[in-house]
């Protein structure tokens, strides 16, 4: 025993650790495949290569992986218009693709989105999980897209309040969430028990106590649900639409992924992340993932700070953790089957919840507006669009922000009331600000000789160049005297 405490010094701390992080991993597996449209075992088979894959490589050491809540609509989208088959494919491809990306060093790329494209992100991906886990939570069956299931929620309700099993279900969810909620004001011996695990398993008790007639998880067994995709499956490659599939899974896994480890790398003093290395630690388990025919898997920051608040010093808690899933999809599976969809669909009412931002969105709008609206945009694009595309909003608006924030330019006429009129620019000209340059100096009179001094300027664009030539040509056509231009220090752009 002395011999093992020497070689593995902090095995006390991870075992405990992996436990915790297992407790806690369970319920949102499970919950977030059924949410999916995918078979529930499916989650566990993510969550386990989450641990024994990814969580062996290098890169964050105390992160922990696993299918998020934050994918749940991309794929349950993907899932219906390519079917289960193709989910496989497009999964293997974003793993290959994240490995390409982590061997290119582009890991630390995507520290560069803008925050607030994440948090809307995030915030649109909540709105919508959470609209459609409402109808779930009432055994209901959800529309398609994320306009009508927000637009369907008040014919839903009173649907639901016509009908005993829909209360009866809607009850058991809402009873769920409130676990969920209450259970952190209780004493911390209590909260040993991740709160998922006890609302999940009290609303399962009283399902079973009072004969409830509620749905409940179907099983097929492990090596059932394990589909590697086949040669049909790859051929939905040649679909624009997968494709662009793909790409998204690939931008919102990895930026999920590597958020996640920036947010783990502030709770702990230990070895920092490699984000390239931890990109490629993520390709690797969505790789496998892919030819398992599973969910794609993130880092998920819920049970990665679940790891480091239970005493996790090195990578082989998430290991463990790993173990013990494997252990409980080979031995109890059957216990899943007693599982109601209600709670699991209240487990991720909550998860929705935590996934928007709303502390942080008054205090943006005070003081950073423009950030503020890229965040609320691309949050209702994805609700109003889909996710790709969605995101694509945010992403170009942030670049056009930053390009405006960029081109500080200030324009300075000095007129002495005799001899030529002095213009000076400083700053940097780009065509975002052309309009207003031109605007300015087309409003100077036309019977004055103009110099230009353009010496201030760190940053002259050919749009901008062209259009001052051509201005300084118009000027000079009536009878003026041409206009004298003081080049910038610098060589233009």
């Amino acid at each position: 025993m002395t011999s093992i405490s020497r070689k593995f010094p902090h095995l006390r701390q991870d075992f405990t650790a992996s436990l915790v992080v297992f407790l806690v991993a369970l319920p949102l597996c499970v919950g977030v495949a059924v949410a999916s449209g995918v078979p529930a075992e499916l989650g566990l088979v993510t969550g386990i290569v989450g641990g024994l894959v990814t969580g062996l490589l290098p890169g964050s050491s105390l992160q922990v992986s696993g299918p998020a809540a934050g994918l749940t609509v991309l794929v349950f989208g993907a899932v219906d218009s390519y079917g289960l088959a193709a989910l496989g494919v497009i999964v293997l491809a974003t793993g290959l693709i994240q490995l390409a990306m982590g061997a290119l060093k582009l890991g630390r790329w995507f520290r560069a989105i803008s925050l607030s494209v994440v948090e809307g992100m995030l915030a649109g991906i909540g709105l919508v999980l959470i609209a459609g886990q409402l109808y779930s939570a009432a055994g209901l069956e959800a529309p398609s897209s994320g306009v009508d299931k927000l637009i369907g929620l008040p014919g839903a309700a009173a649907d639901a309040l016509g009908s005993t099993e829909a209360l009866t279900s809607l009850a058991l969810g809402a009873g769920t969430v409130a676990v969920m909620v209450l259970w952190k004001r209780l004493p911390k011996a209590a909260q040993t028990v991740p709160g998922a695990l006890a609302a999940v398993g009290l609303a399962t008790a009283v399902t079973a106590a009072f004969g409830l007639s509620v749905a409940t998880v179907e099983v097929s067994g492990l090596l059932d649900v394990i589909q590697p995709p086949g040669a049909d499956a790859f051929g939905e490659l040649a679909n624009v639409g997968l494709l662009g599939t793909i790409v998204a899974f690939t931008l919102i896994a990895s930026a999920e992924s590597l958020f996640s480890a920036a947010a783990v790398d502030r709770l702990h003093k230990g070895p920092r992340t490699e984000y390239n290395k931890e990109l490629m630690a993520q390709g690797a388990g969505n790789t496998v993932c892919g030819v398992l025919g599973a969910l794609p898997m993130t880092a998920v920051i819920v049970r990665s700070s679940a790891n480091v608040s239970a005493g996790a010093r090195t990578k082989a808690s998430r290991v463990m953790h790993g173990v013990w899933l494997l252990l409980f999809a080979a031995l109890l599976p059957s216990v899943l089957a007693l599982i109601p969809l209600p709670a699991l669909a209240g487990i991720l009412v909550h998860a929705g919840w935590k996934l928007i931002p709303f502390r942080s969105i008054v205090p943006l709008w005070r003081d950073h507006r423009g950030e503020a609206l890229i965040l609320v945009v691309t949050a209702v694009s994805i609700v109003a669009v889909n996710m790709f595309e969605g995101v694509l909003i945010g992403l170009a608006l942030s670049v056009v922000k930053t390009a405006w924030e960029a081109s500080h330019l200030k324009l300075e006429i000095v007129d002495k009331g005799a001899g030529p009129i002095q213009a000076h620019l400083t700053g940097n000209a780009t065509f975002l600000r052309l309009p207003k340059i031109l605007e300015s100096l087309e409003a100077l009179p036309q019977d004055r000789p103009v110099e230009l001094d353009l010496s201030g300027l760190h940053h002259l664009d050919h749009a901008c160049r062209t259009a001052l030539e051509n201005w300084a040509e118009r000027h000079s056509s009536a009878g003026t005297d041409p206009v004298k231009v003081t080049e910038p220090a610098t060589a233009a752009v």
